[in-house]
């Protein structure tokens, strides 16, 4: 369909950016507005890439941060530079002296197609009156992020962290769980508590306390909240797991303990003594429980110390046995169960504590683990964390196929193990990653299957990112976690809990590579990357600082080499979104004897007389 620039500037909802910024959603809930700039941004190292995209009302325009359940729309080309689209849910946030918004979910409006910059769009500025104002707007496209409601009615007061149970209407400031940071200020969010720990306490020399903590989840993602001393007796009671609730700010919002948790987010809650927390009258319309599988076969590829979701039928209880721990000289309950799947392989699977003494789960049921430690220990074997959870014969898909699967075949199988299995499997080791061409990766749909595949192919470089090539590592050995610059001259690891006179950076590479057959983009690591590039991160990090230039020719100088990559494609499941990812295990210049032999093999294929 041929574009009409009239119609859509028609379309466009002109002034809507300053309605929301100024709290007037009545005046357009779900606005339409121009894409006029998509720019990828830093993500956590392992992380999924974000975006910061800018649209334009005609009269202003405004930075966004789409939310990674809409990757898939820059990834696939959908959202391009100057489509026209309707912002479905969002909410408004003011980060320092910015204004941003966060976008959770969108729609492309292609009817429209592409144009120029429409309009003279100048950069959103408020009123002196509105600076102080918070931003309460957050609309969404099912209701469930709230709207503009009439102003609550006061009530009498209650005992601190509780309110009367009201319902959503109530709540005209609810955020999603991605969009909070450690910039967001006022929020509440209304997410379910999917796991609540015991009360622990610690006794050192500074003096002795208690904590606990909840995973709570919503429709954009999941985040921990730990409350410590007096907000854990005021609000451990409150919290059960399975209910929905509201919790509103002040919280303070920190960078996660990643070896506390198994959430993938970078941030997490620590309830302050003005934090609110509120039973929801409302239970439905909340997420039970997301869950992101590996296979037990695909556990081979899992690094150790890696935090998975598994689902399998239990094969095997063991007895209950007793362990004293090394650290705190307590004794601990211990249960091994052995679990199987439909990839015929099995696994040990280490229960502890409460669990593992009150487990009465029958055998030869489906039971779902979320949270699980991957050991090396006897090749490879898993362990339940403290905040992971356990569901028997779950109402999902993939428990009704396991459960089809034994039933018919799975009860008198034989299954392999991963007991000769000491690391990671790599390109050296005795799998076999056949080659193939791109448009053979693509069409025999290799990563759609439940586990991973394997490949190699022979292509050359077409494209490297520029934009975040690498990120500041931790110098501590064996971490590499991304660490943050506090001060000038301080970087801080908050997994090691050190601060580092300077980081050492780490290519984390986007690569568009291409064959005869078609183009394919790809991740690369640290080591891949040093390769490709001839230089160290921190190399080509000292040449940004000194000669942009230089930079640019290095990154050219990349282009066009033809490489034998062996890659891995899986299946990545994200906010009820499937897309294949494609990572660069290694790379390895051409060896032109073994190519040209490659060629003299396929010619004596043909018979010429």
């Amino acid at each position: 369909m041929a574009s009409n620039p009239a119609a859509a500037l028609q379309r466009i909802d002109a002034g809507s950016l300053m309605d929301i910024f100024e709290d007037k959603p009545e005046r357009v809930q779900q606005p339409v507005m121009q894409c006029v700039q998509i720019k990828p941004i830093a993500a956590a190292p392992g992380g999924p890439e974000r975006h910061r995209v800018i649209f334009s009302d005609t009269k202003n325009y405004i930075q966004t941060m789409l939310a990674v359940a809409q990757n898939y729309l820059v990834e696939e080309k959908i959202l391009r530079k100057g489509v026209l689209v309707q912002l479905l849910s969002y909410s408004a946030n003011k980060v320092k002296a910015k204004r941003i918004l966060i976008v959770t979910d969108i729609k492309v409006l292609e009817e429209f197609g592409e144009h120029e910059k429409l309009g003279d769009p100048k950069p959103l500025e408020l009123k002196q009156e509105d600076e102080e104002k918070p931003f309460p707007t957050a609309i969404s496209s099912n209701g469930f992020y709230g709207g503009k409601q009439e102003p609550q009615k006061q009530s009498r007061p209650m005992p601190s962290h509780t309110k009367p149970s009201s319902s959503s209407g109530a709540h005209a400031n609810i955020y999603p769980i991605e969009a909070i940071s450690p910039y967001s200020n006022k929020w509440t969010i209304k997410a379910r508590c999917t796991s609540k720990s015991d009360i622990k306490t610690w006794h050192n020399r500074n003096g002795e306390g208690k904590l606990f903590s909840v995973n709570l989840l919503d429709e954009s993602g999941e985040i921990r909240a730990t409350g410590f001393n007096d907000q854990c007796d005021q609000l451990y009671d409150l919290f059960q797991e399975g209910n929905v609730y509201y919790i509103s700010s002040p919280c303070r919002v920190t960078f996660a303990k990643k070896q506390f948790s198994n959430l993938p987010n970078d941030y997490e809650l620590h309830f302050e003594k003005d934090s609110t927390v509120e039973k929801a009258e409302e239970q439905d319309g909340v997420p039970q429980v997301r869950y992101s599988f590996t296979s037990i076969s695909e556990l081979q590829a899992v690094d150790k110390d890696s935090t998975v979701d598994v689902i399998g039928v239990l094969k095997d209880i063991g007895e209950t046995s007793q362990i004293t721990s090394k650290t705190t000289s307590k004794p601990y309950d211990k249960r091994e169960l052995t679990l199987v799947d439909d990839t015929g392989y099995s696994v040990r699977l280490t229960v502890w504590g409460k669990v593992a003494a009150s487990f009465d789960i029958a055998p030869e049921s489906v039971v779902a683990f979320k949270g699980v430690k991957v050991s090396d220990f006897g090749g490879r074997s898993l362990s339940l964390l403290s905040s992971g959870s356990v569901s028997s014969n779950p109402d999902m898909p993939e428990a009704h196929k396991l459960k089809g699967w034994y039933d018919e075949q799975g009860r008198s199988g034989n299954f392999a193990t991963h007991a000769n299995v000491t690391g990671t499997v790599n390109g050296a080791g005795s799998r076999k990653d056949p080659f193939k061409t791109i448009s053979e990766i693509k069409e025999e749909q290799l990563g759609m299957s439940e586990n991973p595949d394997f490949f190699s192919v022979k292509a050359s470089i077409q494209y490297i990112k520029q934009d975040n090539f690498c990120y500041p590592a931790c110098l501590s050995e064996g971490c590499n976690k991304k660490v943050v610059e506090i001060d000038p001259g301080q970087w801080r690891c908050e997994r090691c809990d050190k601060t580092h006179p300077k980081p050492d950076y780490r290519y984390i590479m986007s690569v568009n590579i291409s064959d005869h057959t078609g183009q394919l983009w790809v991740s690369c690591f640290d080591e891949t990357g040093r390769m490709l590039m001839g230089k160290s991160a921190d190399e080509l990090m000292e040449l940004k600082e000194v000669d942009e230039k230089a930079l640019t020719e290095t990154f050219s100088d990349a282009n066009c080499k033809i490489w034998n990559w062996k890659c891995k494609a899986k299946l990545d499941n994200f906010q009820e979104q499937q897309r294949v990812r494609y990572q660069v295990n290694s790379a390895s210049p051409l060896n032109y004897v073994l190519e040209s032999q490659k060629v003299i093999d396929l010619i004596k294929q043909y018979n010429i007389d």
